[in-house]
């Protein structure tokens, strides 16, 4: 295997342009880091193009050899420490990176589910990322975004989900206002945290409902309150007024569990 050392390297250059958005969304790929991630996207099949190596791992033998015959299955790229330390975004990198196709973009919402997950301007990779993590672990499979709400595929996001990217369909809605709209057609209730109620998560139930988690700042947009079926609040017996968006999303997510597993 050829070792790539120069960073004018035509594909070099083109993995250093997937962490910026746009070409991200031109090329429809992006990046995975981590043995972890890499061994997940085997795993659930998902589009791998390439998986970049660093040379200094294969000497070392710090990629486990289980790994590495999975990885040999794939067009494998070999790159010295100096170029692996231009595109790694991590403190500590464990020498691996691959390249995965997106999955083609989905537009039809499965109607079939229980309770939908619609994000309203989630701002913050971080916030998004752990969310997407939450959701699989209650065994979402779709989650809405609205326009405003962060790239699912920022390499921070893709960090944060542990894996659950690959296993979740993100349905990017061009106005989630007017998708809210038809899913309400649809029998489905439209729940929104707000601070202007008394009724609380516990007070619900969560069959046919979208839950609506607003952004970081603002909450859930105005034009959305308004056609809101359910509002509720998260109640706290200590002065915080509000919490992290992920941390409610997993509050409301686990009230819905703890109802599923009553029944």
């Amino acid at each position: 295997m050829n070792i790539i050392s120069s960073k004018e390297n035509e594909y070099i250059k083109h993995i250093r342009k997937l962490k910026e958005k746009k070409f991200r969304d031109q090329n429809n790929e992006y990046i995975i880091e981590g043995l972890k991630m890499v061994e997940e996207a085997i795993q659930e099949k998902a589009q791998i193009k390439n998986i970049i190596i660093c040379d200094d791992c294969e000497k070392t033998g710090s990629i486990p050899k289980d790994l590495m015959y999975e990885i040999a299955k794939y067009n494998c790229i070999s790159v010295t420490k100096k170029i692996f330390e231009l595109l790694t975004e991590v403190v500590n990198p464990q020498g691996i990176i691959a390249i995965v196709g997106k999955e083609s973009k989905e537009t039809n919402i499965d109607k079939e589910q229980e309770i939908i997950l619609a994000l309203d301007d989630i701002q913050d990779p971080g916030n998004l990322g752990t969310i997407l993590r939450t959701a699989d672990s209650v065994g979402l499979k779709q989650i809405l975004v609205s326009k405003g709400t962060a790239d699912a595929y920022n390499p921070k996001v893709v960090r944060s989900t542990m894996g659950a990217i690959f296993r979740i369909k993100i349905i990017e809605c061009e106005n989630l206002e007017i998708k809210l709209k038809e899913l309400q057609k649809d029998s489905y209730k439209i729940l929104v945290t707000s601070l202007q109620t008394k009724q609380s998560i516990y007070d619900v139930k969560y069959n046919k409902t979208v839950i609506v988690i607003g952004n970081e700042a603002k909450g859930v947009s105005e034009n959305i309150q308004k056609i809101a079926d359910k509002k509720v609040k998260i109640p706290m017996l200590g002065k915080t007024e509000s919490l992290n968006a992920s941390v409610a999303t997993g509050i409301i997510l686990y009230e819905y569990v703890r109802q599923k597993i009553g029944k």
